[in-house]
């Protein structure tokens, strides 16, 4: 017999409104049970948190983006804009700039943000640029690009003075010669690196629009090694002439000799490894003929020179040692002895002993200082190597960015010119003294 039979028939069922109530209650319960189950997921540890974390899931963090100038198939980029990379989304974490074989470095920002080559770009190239960056959610989004820089149609070249692994005077100032007029002379600034073995601050100084020299704050350091890399292949000195190569040298610097001839004491000191060694007689130029004031750099030597002047031509003068283009000179002169030390007599230049002018000229390297003071006749500037004719500030007035120049192994940065040390008051072992190329 089935059980409902028998419920049926064996038990007595339940009045009809007391059925009714207890339907009532079920549906009650299982209302109850949806409400719950709706509410409990909020602070739950049981059942529904996983429907919970499903509807509080963050969104992915965008994809890091970049863009890269010049653009992707560009065929005339000018050069000196070099290759910027900016991340409008995310960071950048590597960026790789090939040329043919050669590899192009660059700087990226501190923020990651934003990266730039370091110098101007080659010619008529074809380049090649590789970005990865990342995003909130560490994904490496890689970005590539090639463009041609556009050909030189105009172009400059550049030369120097100083030559390879030469040894030079504590004065002797870095010359770069180029071959058309600057225009852009903030960007040749820019584009110089210079490395020193040891500490300098110095200024470059625009002797003319076809010639730019560094000059050291105070003269050099004995021994220093120098060496620079003006990085003018792709640089535009003026609208559409471009550099084709870069220039580069090194030499270094010797012992201190320094010169130091009054015009009034008809007697020079001379100043060997940052003390004073000797203090000879001489004589200068005579009035009409005067030795005219200045620190000047010796420029070459000859044993003998032969000379011109008033009543004399081709006259063979040894131990002549050069410090004006003019033709001023430290020489031998054994024909003034007896004057040397009491009279000038000379037509410019400066007259020694033979055993005292041998002694200098044995010493005497291009770039080592010899100033003239007490002459009633100022010195003219570009008369020789007359870098030192200025003082420091004078010399800061002659940049084209007004910045000093910090140099040492590594390289050198351009800098504001009150981050160095003061300039200290000017002697005759450290560089020029103010205003010496007036009259006094």
């Amino acid at each position: 017999m089935l059980e409902n039979d028998l419920t049926r028939t064996g038990q007595r069922s339940l009045p009809t409104s007391r059925r009714v109530k207890l339907g009532i209650m079920a549906v009650f319960g299982i209302v109850s049970l949806f409400a719950a189950a709706c509410t409990s997921s909020a602070g739950s540890k049981a059942g529904g948190g996983s429907a919970g974390a499903a509807s509080s899931a963050p969104s992915a963090s965008p994809a890091a983006a970049v863009t890269i100038t010049p653009a992707d198939g560009t065929s005339n980029a000018k050069p000196n804009k070099g290759i910027s990379v900016v991340a409008t989304s995310g960071k950048i974490t590597n960026v790789t700039v090939t040329t043919g074989h050669e590899q192009v470095g660059g700087v990226l920002a501190t923020d990651a943000k934003a990266w730039h080559t370091n110098w101007s770009l080659h010619t008529g190239a074809h380049y090649k640029v590789t970005v990865s960056a990342i995003n909130a959610d560490n994904k490496i989004t890689t970005t590539k690009s090639s463009f041609r820089t556009v050909a030189a149609g105009v172009t400059f070249s550049a030369s120097t003075i100083v030559g390879l692994n030469q040894t030079y005077g504590v004065g002797m100032p870095i010359t770069i010669l180029f071959s058309s007029p600057v225009t852009r002379r903030a960007a040749v600034e820019k584009a110089i690196q210079v490395k020193t073995s040891k500490p300098v601050v110095g200024v470059w100084i625009w002797d003319s629009n076809e010639s730019v020299s560094f000059r050291p704050q105070n003269y050099w350091p004995q021994h220093t090694k120098v060496s620079f890399t003006a990085h003018f292949n792709g640089l535009a000195i003026s609208p559409g002439v471009y550099g084709t190569s870069n220039l580069s040298q090194s030499f270094r610097i010797g012992d201190s000799l320094i010169g130091v001839t009054s015009t009034l004491t008809h007697k020079t000191r001379i100043f060997w490894k940052g003390k004073l060694h000797a203090t000879w007689p001489d004589s200068s130029g005579m009035p009409g003929d005067d030795t005219s004031n200045g620190t000047y750099l010796t420029i070459e030597k000859g044993n003998p020179v032969l000379m011109s002047g008033p009543g004399y031509k081709n006259v063979p003068v040894f131990f002549s040692v050069r410090f004006t283009w003019s033709g001023d000179y430290y020489h031998s002169a054994p024909w003034s002895v007896g004057e040397q030390g009491f009279v000038n007599v000379s037509h410019g230049c400066v007259n020694l002993s033979p055993t005292d002018a041998q002694w200098y000229y044995e010493r005497a390297v291009p770039g080592d200082p010899i100033t003239i003071t007490g002459s009633p006749v100022a010195g003219v500037q570009g008369d020789g190597y007359t870098q030192w004719f200025y003082t420091w500030k004078q010399a800061l007035n002659h940049s084209a960015t007004g910045m000093a120049v910090q140099a040492g192994p590594d390289g050198s940065t351009l800098v504001s010119p009150s981050t160095v040390p003061a300039d200290s008051p000017a002697t005759y072992l450290t560089g020029s003294k103010p205003h010496n190329f007036y009259a006094k």
